[in-house]
């Protein structure tokens, strides 16, 4: 078992690659009470095409399958419905789909072997009938007219699109009331025979525990399954220029909401330490960028312009990467101009290296914390591992962080061809 450490957060990663090509990542933490259990496969929704392996033809399968296979997963062979055997044990159970992979999880502070027991059995036994396939139809048919009615939703994929010509992230990741119609049992029995072989797949466990115990534990609960290598993802082929620089849609809001997108490339050939570096340099000049100590921000509040903060993310994968900025409005368009002559100053007069100094501390700050929690360990982890990163290499990197990063990120990535605004008003 390899043992990582790293001296900033005084924490220790106990990492090892099981006989089946697995990886787990065990993240003691003495003392805690609560523990945290997370089983992720990578593959999420924007995996619709692909080679399965030992397979020359490609697989097409209908757009939300990956969430449907997520729903589908807690129901059970015997009649019961395995997110109900959880919370009967006591702890807080639950599952999620992204564009890149999916995870089972649990958190509690009791019964933990129990959980465990039951979460390792659901994952590895899929049940999947035509009557129990039929009727998730239905509910997930709900939960997406449900999404199609939430217009915070709904600014963030116009933003998508008008970024995306051809890349699924612009589906919503339940995917459409045509496309579930299609999916059947074979359909789900294919895709998790693919994608959930444990070689695909990572579990990240944090809290008090003996790690070497616990590993045998985890080994105890696999079925004897064997690798089947390496699934070839396919992509369709993503112009780099934007589709359309404004979509806007009328829906009940009681004030203007916007979506503002910055359409940048993937990381697919860059190694781990670049990642992390242009991750890290990212957040500080966001941060600089539209934070509550920024110009900007102090601008557009003094004149009332903004209703709260405003938001802001970097998205980032293999396939895909872009910047969003989100708020309320009541002259959205105002917002994106002012981002740009911002962005432009930036570009023109440089940063101030005290401003970055301490916008760094602040982000270093955030890393720490984030150590204090069970559940955001283990999600961080796992979330990196699918990018091709360990999480303590963010606590390293970020001494290498200079202004001069920033500025070189400023060119790379932040120009006007590449923008787009997503407005929905009333």
């Amino acid at each position: 078992m390899q043992i990582i450490e790293n001296a900033n957060v005084k924490e220790k990663l106990f990492f090892e690659k099981l006989e089946n090509g697995m990886p787990v990542l065990i993240i003691p933490k003495r003392g805690m009470k609560k523990k945290y259990m997370i089983w992720g496969t990578y593959y999420g929704s924007n995996d619709n095409i692909f080679i399965v392996p030992g397979e020359s033809k490609e697989t097409r399968v209908p757009e939300g399958v990956a969430h449907f296979l997520e729903h589908k997963m807690f129901e059970q062979e015997n009649g019961t419905n395995s997110l109900d055997v959880l919370t009967a044990l006591g702890v807080e159970a639950n599952a999620y789909t992204t564009n890149d992979h999916t995870a089972y999880l649990f958190e509690g502070t009791t019964n933990f072997f129990e959980a465990m027991d039951e979460l390792m059995n659901y994952v590895q036994n899929p049940y999947f009938t035509d009557e129990n396939v039929e009727k998730e139809k239905g509910i997930i048919g709900q939960e997406i007219m449900m999404y199609d009615d939430y217009p915070d939703w709904k600014v963030y994929l116009n933003a998508m699109k008008a970024m995306y010509h051809n890349h699924s992230v612009k589906i919503d990741i339940v995917g459409t009331i045509d496309s579930i119609s299609k999916i059947d049992k074979e359909v789900l029995y294919k895709c998790y025979h693919t994608f959930y072989n444990p070689e695909n797949m990572v579990m990240v466990i944090c809290g008090d525990f003996e790690p070497e115990s616990l590993l045998e534990e985890v080994k105890k609960r696999l079925k004897s399954v064997e690798p089947i290598g390496e699934i070839k993802r396919i992509y369709p082929d993503e112009p780099t220029n934007i589709v359309k620089e404004k979509i806007e849609e009328q829906m009940e809001v009681s004030q203007p909401m916007y979506t503002i997108g910055i359409k940048d490339k993937p990381i697919d050939h860059m190694e781990s330490n670049q990642i992390v570096q242009k991750e890290l340099a990212m957040q500080i000049l966001l941060e600089l960028l539209v934070g509550k100590s920024s110009y900007l921000y102090k601008e557009l509040y003094n004149k009332g312009s903004i209703y709260g903060g405003i938001g802001y993310s970097y998205e980032v994968s293999k396939s895909y990467a872009h910047i969003l900025f989100s708020g309320q409005s009541n002259n959205p368009e105002e917002v994106y101009e002012m981002l740009k002559k911002q962005i432009e100053y930036f570009k023109k007069e440089g940063i101030s290296p005290k401003d970055f100094e301490r916008i760094k501390r602040k982000i270093y700050g955030e890393y720490i914390e984030e150590y204090n929690d069970v559940g955001n360990i283990a999600r961080m982890f796992l979330t990196d591992y699918f990018k091709g990163v360990n999480s303590f290499a963010y606590l390293e990197q970020i001494k290498n962080i200079h202004v001069e990063n920033l500025i070189q990120l400023l060119e790379d990535v932040f120009n006007e061809d590449k923008m787009v605004i997503s407005i929905v008003r009333n």
